[in-house]
């Protein structure tokens, strides 16, 4: 193994800090108000350095994605194959539990009758009995002019509400711009849009597609969508966590 290669896979086995030092009860009340929370400092500098340069590695991928060929933007993105990356496996593998309780009690403020299981594996078994068997985890690279047009991440019948992103350049030293945003569509308003902070290393939990607001007259859902700003000047590495698997 040569060097970069052992570094890569000590960094891909270093601990991180999901249940351990995250609230999740201020994480869930955060997600209620606005739809979005940070984690920050999720993965260590060297594990964002690390996770990065896999992007160069072809092997790691079942596909990549020019963004431009298919009016997503600009930039680049790869899906990793299986196995996936050990450090990417236990991100989707330890922050599913707690996303999944967040997620059920939406669904019963939105008075939907779907519920997730309680472990990441159970609900990927639902995902490939229905033909939803692609990993969707995916390592996205931005240059000077990249960004990402707002969108959803819904890859089949069977979608996850909550989804993870990871910054794992630094802002500032590695790039400028390319900020992270999210907009909220409320029914008879116009559009509301936030950009979120992040250092390297910060993750944001976000809503992939609708989430439950409450009214004066009760819950009512609004549709979220997320994107990147135009990269005015270096690269911007990020990893994305989606809980769902591809059909």
């Amino acid at each position: 193994m040569n060097a970069h290669a052992a570094q890569t896979a000590s960094m891909e086995h270093d601990t991180i800090a999901v249940g351990r030092t995250e609230n999740w009860g201020a994480i869930s009340a955060t997600l209620d108000a606005q739809g979005w929370a940070v984690l920050p400092a999720l993965v260590s500098p060297e594990q964002a350095q690390a996770t990065a340069a896999l992007f160069d590695e072809d092997a790691r991928f079942r596909s990549r994605i020019v963004m431009a060929r298919h009016g997503f933007g600009r930039g680049h993105y790869g899906y990793f194959a299986q196995p996936l990356p050990p450090l990417v496996a236990r991100l989707r593998h330890d922050l599913y539990p707690p996303l999944a309780m967040i997620a059920n009690r939406w669904q019963a403020r939105m008075g939907s009758d779907t519920r997730f299981p309680d472990t990441h594996a159970d609900f990927l078994a639902r995902c490939h009995a229905a033909g939803q068997t692609r990993p969707t985890p995916l390592l996205l690279c931005y240059g000077p002019g990249d960004y990402n047009c707002l969108h959803q991440d819904l890859y089949g019948a069977h979608a996850f509400p909550l989804q993870v992103a990871i910054l794992l350049s630094q802002p500032g030293a590695d790039f400028t711009g390319g900020n992270f945003v999210l907009t909220e569509q409320r029914p008879r308003m116009q559009s509301r849009v936030d950009v979120v902070p992040l250092a390297q290393g910060d993750a944001v939990v976000f809503a992939v597609n609708q989430r439950p607001v409450r009214g004066t007259r009760g819950e009512y859902r609004v549709t979220m969508r997320h994107g990147v700003a135009t990269v005015r000047s270096g690269q911007r590495h990020t990893l994305g966590i989606i809980f769902h698997d591809a059909t």
